[in-house]
């Protein structure tokens, strides 16, 4: 059986060591233009380039967004822009424009191009089309179920891989595609900018009663009627693998690297138990409750068991929930003195409960009963960002790890 594939999203260079560190079989990232999230940090092409190798180096896979949906004047930008990520070594290009893919499939014959979900990738024909074209991988929709999806690999093995959302934001229009906030504040989400409007709360005005606002649901301080939970399929992961799936993908370039490596460590766990004795396999709730610890909504199954209805909806608030607080990053461990270097992200306290999140690993707690300064003089509590400090920890833990701590009730 060949292993699915963990594809992480990489919203900076930082995020995407961090997802390869913490156990993604590839990652996916934007360049400065064409890539649908101009409010991630996005990669310079010196910095595709080290990622790129960084990624190779351990044998996983980069993979670019190029899925804008351009007018003419962008479309005028793009042969440029080709010739730059034509130095790459890329693995593939995501595209959703058939305009972008013909002049790809032109220019650079020898890459591997998979269809965006921006695509509307809903059904079997549409799969078998692209693969006509060339297209190695089709990005299923969101709006699938799972016996569509199943009825859809069945009718493509073979033919082309698969790959489907399992965890991430879910949006309120079709795949991405929405004009809400092109139509308020002028900012197009087909071109990686939305303003997130349908996250807004919004009352009900009557045409002949201006000013007079009619609350559409729950109380008198509005709803939130378009707001959407987020999708969490960890528990589905069997069914997933079984149906047919080449890759299991998670949303969220825009996302904290808290977020990245809590996420892509719980998966890949969750994937490796399962390879390990598919028979037996019951979900580790340990590792779930993982997924509740990072800035979330509330969660979804999506439209995987069908229609979601208002369940997929929160419609009291938009705001995340937020339990823990991303302490630090482990830069190094100093075995002679049990001591652990951590690059501070938020104020650090002495005698704080820190929870280390460790590649391929569960969870643990250990108490900074003292902070070392970079002089190694002991401090009461750490409070700059990018500040190094050292706190005792009885066993090692490699560079990359992650800490963080509970909020207060």
């Amino acid at each position: 059986m060949n292993k699915i594939e963990l594809l992480a999203p990489a919203g900076s260079l930082e995020k995407l060591k961090t997802a390869i560190l913490f156990g993604a079989d590839a990652v996916y990232c934007g360049g400065l233009n064409f890539g649908l999230r101009a409010g991630a940090d996005n990669f310079s092409v010196a910095e595709l380039q080290e990622g790129i190798e960084f990624a190779h180096q351990r044998h996983k896979k980069v993979y670019m967004t190029l899925n804008m949906i351009p007018h003419n004047k962008e479309l005028a930008q793009l042969p440029e822009y080709i010739e730059k990520i034509k130095e790459l070594n890329l693995d593939a290009l995501i595209i959703s424009d058939p305009g972008v893919f013909a002049f790809v499939k032109k220019e650079m014959p020898e890459m591997e191009i998979h269809i965006s979900t921006q695509a509307n990738n809903v059904n079997w024909a549409s799969a078998l089309f692209w693969a006509e074209q060339g297209a190695e991988r089709i990005i299923l929709a969101r709006e699938l179920s799972r016996a569509e999806i199943k009825e859809i690999a069945a009718k493509t093995e073979g033919q082309v891989e698969l790959e489907y959302f399992v965890h991430g934001a879910m949006c309120i229009s079709y795949s991405g595609r929405c004009l809400l906030s092109n139509y308020f504040v002028g900012r197009d989400a087909n071109k990686g900018d939305c303003a997130q409007s349908c996250r807004w709360k919004y009352h009900l005005v009557e045409e002949q009663r201006p000013g007079e606002y009619y609350p559409i649901e729950e109380n008198d301080q509005g709803t939130f009627i378009m707001n959407s939970r987020d999708l969490n399929l960890a528990e589905e992961i069997p069914e997933l693998i079984e149906i047919g799936l080449s890759s299991l993908k998670v949303e969220g370039r825009m996302k904290s690297v808290h977020y990245a490596a809590t996420v892509i460590n719980t998966y890949r766990q969750l994937i490796d138990q399962y390879y390990q004795d598919p028979e037996n396999y019951e979900a580790d709730s340990e590792l779930l409750a993982e997924l509740r610890k990072i800035s979330h909504r509330d969660y979804t199954k999506g439209f995987y068991y069908g229609e979601p209805g208002s369940e997929g909806q929160r419609y009291q608030s938009s705001s995340y929930l937020r339990s823990y607080d991303f302490m630090g990053v482990v830069k190094d461990y100093d075995a002679a003195a049990k001591e652990v270097v951590i690059e501070v992200r938020n104020k650090i306290f002495k005698g704080d409960e820190l929870e280390f999140v460790v590649p391929g690993q569960k969870t643990f707690t250990s108490r900074a009963d003292y902070l070392l300064d970079e002089e190694g003089t002991e401090i009461e509590a750490a409070p700059h960002p990018k500040q190094l400090i050292r706190v005792p920890l009885e066993n090692e833990i490699p560079s990359g790890s992650l800490l963080r701590r509970q909020k207060e009730n």
